[in-house]
């Protein structure tokens, strides 16, 4: 098994999102503007119902505005 399938293993494990729901939303990411605040708040919808979990107006905007200013940190591992 390859660091990657660990790594999405993981990241299923915590969020309990299958991995070809993980690798979907990836790849739809690839495709979307993220200067584009609809296609943000689209993703994070996505995101929310996939995983149950509400996101509330003032969180939501947060992570509009973290992605917008490129503040995500790139190293991912760490949040797992």
């Amino acid at each position: 098994m390859d660091k990657q399938d660990k790594l999405l293993d993981k990241v299923s494990q915590k969020t309990h999102v299958s991995k070809e729901d993980i690798l979907s939303l990836a790849n739809d990411l690839q495709t979307k503007d993220l200067k584009d605040e609809q296609n943000i708040r689209d993703f994070v919808q996505k995101i929310s119902q996939l995983t149950h979990k509400q996101v509330k107006p003032e969180q939501m905007d947060k992570i509009i505005q973290i992605i917008q200013n490129n503040q995500v940190p790139s190293d991912i591992q760490k949040f797992v």
